[in-house]
């Protein structure tokens, strides 16, 4: 099986049976898979073939779906790239995954004009909004085409399906691929964890370009023939109201999603009984964050996914019946899946309390980064996947993730390495030295602060410093807090410790004294 047979099939299973909802336009399944297969069709009329690479740079729309599970039927490759990044990082992205076509919501379209001459590889460009541009082809036509019958291509289960790209310490993201087999597996996995069924209505609110919510909701939730209710954006009052009117039963998103619903002045007015499970994860949440959550939703029914891309995503689960008294923990084994914590030399760590690195092996993981053997060898090593991830396990073999191992911050449930931002920095003028840090935020979990040392006789302010880097690194990336000291502090090989810094600024955001 491969991830455009599981929509024909539920064309031939369920053809009647809601697939997508977004906005005002719903879907059966039958009309699901006409869509996919006219955008199967064009890119197969413009040359796309069997391992191309076709990039998705969406929102979160109906139009996504049909563009990925169209190219899923092509045998191409879907390329699903971060709405939120700068034009040059796209860029990046299309140039690096030798995409040989762009789907693109129209906000984008400036950006894709700008750097089309540029594309050399791009031989079709394709607008997914209401909006018609010379040169590129409007989505809504090629479904309006009438070629609704399946393309005939022939895919295998082992054929690469996606590269999802996720940033690096080298500041230039690296492509995770995986095959159809490895969504097979994880769609397996998820649906016996999560226990999603036929009669499942699925929101999906997190972004799809997210390996999260893109292999661990949207393709189990195809898999077994659910519903998708589709959100642009996230706005709080919208999903719990939508919650309420499309009767979801299963939803999933970051942390902070889940505070600023729990932030709704009106939240207590929401019926949210049809839900029967709550996930969340792409980023760590504290114990006292996991109870107030489960006491406003009124319910334990939380699954905590605590996973990373090259894995699938795959890694480690906390289940409903855990959510209380191991409440902050990020879980222990799922089902296809095997995790360990291991030391500097690679060896498992079987005492509890000691630090590793979490690592997982199975048949969800990545066949390598795209085009970067030596970062391939790094991750993989044994057949584990290393997350650069450090974790503790308890005396019942609970992981507890506690610090990243290549200075990550996650904000949001976005991942922010430190290198790329502090290069960005480094292009100012007045910058003579910087380091990033991420600290507590009582909303996003951390927040992004730069700790900058400017040249002698100058001077900078954050807002100075925002603006220099808004054309540069996306937004979520960019500092909200600085602080200017006279020197960074050092160990005797002159390595910057950032733990001290880390220590020094760990209330600024918060506000507290002492």
């Amino acid at each position: 099986m491969d991830l455009g047979g599981l929509v024909a099939r539920n064309a031939r299973t369920v053809p009647g049976k809601e697939g997508v909802i977004f906005e005002g336009n719903r879907y059966t399944w039958k009309e699901v898979n006409e869509r996919v297969n006219t955008v199967a069709h064009a890119l197969i009329a413009q040359g796309v073939k069997k391992g191309d690479k076709v990039a998705m740079w969406m929102f979160n729309t109906d139009n996504f779906v049909f563009a990925f599970y169209g190219i899923a039927k092509t045998g191409a490759v879907a390329v699903p790239v971060n709405f939120r990044i700068a034009p040059p990082e796209a860029e990046y992205i299309f140039d690096n995954s030798d995409a040989s076509a762009v789907i693109f919501d129209d906000i984008f379209e400036p950006a894709v004009r700008e750097m089309k001459p540029r594309l050399t590889k791009v031989r079709g460009f394709y607008s997914a909004g209401p909006g018609s541009f010379p040169d590129f082809t409007p989505l809504r036509d090629v479904m309006a085409s009438g070629k609704t019958d399946e393309p005939g291509v022939v895919v295998d289960e082992f054929d690469e399906s996606e590269i999802i790209y996720t940033s690096g310490t080298t500041g230039k993201p690296k492509g995770a691929v995986l095959t159809h087999h490895n969504q097979m597996i994880l769609m397996t996995s998820v649906a016996v964890l999560v226990q999603m069924h036929p009669f499942d209505r699925i929101l999906h609110s997190a972004p799809l370009f997210h390996s999260a919510e893109l292999n661990l909701y949207l393709n189990p939730g195809t898999y077994v023939g659910a519903t998708h209710v589709i959100v642009r954006d996230f706005v709080p009052d919208l999903v719990l109201s939508l919650l309420q009117k499309e009767r979801i039963t299963q939803f999933f998103g970051a942390p902070v999603m889940y505070t600023f619903m729990m932030m709704v002045p009106d939240f207590d007015k929401y019926d949210l009984s049809s839900v029967r499970y709550y996930g969340y994860g792409a980023a760590p949440m504290a114990a006292e964050a996991v109870k107030a959550m489960m006491a406003k939703f009124k319910s334990t029914n939380f699954f905590c996914l605590c996973g990373f891309t090259e894995a699938g995503p795959g890694g480690i689960a906390l289940l409903p019946a855990d959510q209380v008294r191991k409440a902050g923990a990020g879980g222990k084994y799922v089902v296809n899946m095997e995790s360990r914590l291991v030391d500097v030399n690679g060896k498992t760590i079987t005492q509890p309390g000691v630090v590793g690195e979490l690592a997982v092996k199975g048949e969800t993981i990545m066949k390598g980064y795209y085009k970067n053997p030596e970062a391939t060898r790094e991750a993989i090593k044994d057949g584990y996947v290393h997350s650069g991830d450090l974790a503790t396990m308890d005396e019942e073999g609970y992981i507890t993730l506690v610090d990243r191992k290549k200075d990550m911050i996650i904000t949001g449930g976005e991942n922010v390495y430190s290198k790329e931002v502090e290069d960005a920095i480094y292009e100012h003028p007045k910058v003579q030295e910087a380091v990033i840090i991420g600290v507590p935020h009582p909303s996003w979990g951390e927040t992004v602060m730069a700790v900058v040392v400017v040249k002698p006789n100058e001077t900078m302010t954050l807002d100075e410093l925002k603006d220099f880097l808004k054309k540069r690194i996306a937004d979520y990336k960019i500092p909200r807090l600085m602080e200017s000291v006279p020197a960074l502090p050092r160990n005797v090989s002159g390595k910057v410790l950032k733990y001290k810094l880390r220590e020094e600024f760990k209330d600024r955001a918060t506000g507290k004294t002492g």
